[in-house]
């Protein structure tokens, strides 16, 4: 078994919830309301977690949206995917917005976004004359078509 990436984390509030897998296995934590709001038909909020936490260099936090809100409610994130960088030591906040035609209530302790950890590489920039080509080349923006 490999050694679980170890994340500090601090409560900002006494009524936050700690992050959790709902599963054995699962990638992503769930990420709870710290709050309770309502969100109306194509409005926006800025939703807290109640929690900080410090990454370890060369990680990241993804927040993405929850499948079940987003197909049973048009809830989900206004910047997804969102990233937490390792050196972010702020309250963890979720820019929820209703996609859905009816107001959506927020409630606490209730899950609101679920977050992922990544490893990545920093990269140095190299300027040259020319890039490669590929087979590809510049074709973007629905180039392959749809079947």
């Amino acid at each position: 078994m490999t050694e679980k990436l170890k994340v500090k984390i601090k409560r900002v509030s006494e009524s936050a919830i700690t992050p959790c897998y709902a599963h054995e296995g699962d990638a992503g934590v769930d990420l709870y309301s710290d709050e309770d709001c309502i969100l109306k038909p194509g409005e926006r909020k800025l939703v807290k977690t109640g929690i900080k936490i410090a990454l370890p260099h060369g990680y990241e936090a993804q927040v993405r949206p929850k499948s079940g809100l987003a197909l049973n409610h048009g809830i989900s994130l206004c910047n997804s995917v969102g990233t937490i960088d390792s050196g972010y030591r702020g309250e963890i906040c979720v820019i929820l917005i209703n996609h859905g035609s009816e107001e959506f209530k927020v409630n606490k302790a209730t899950k609101i976004a679920q977050m992922i950890f990544n490893k990545f590489e920093e990269a140095e920039f190299q300027e040259v004359e020319e890039l490669d080509e590929t087979k590809r080349n510049q074709g973007g923006f629905g180039s392959t078509g749809l079947k």
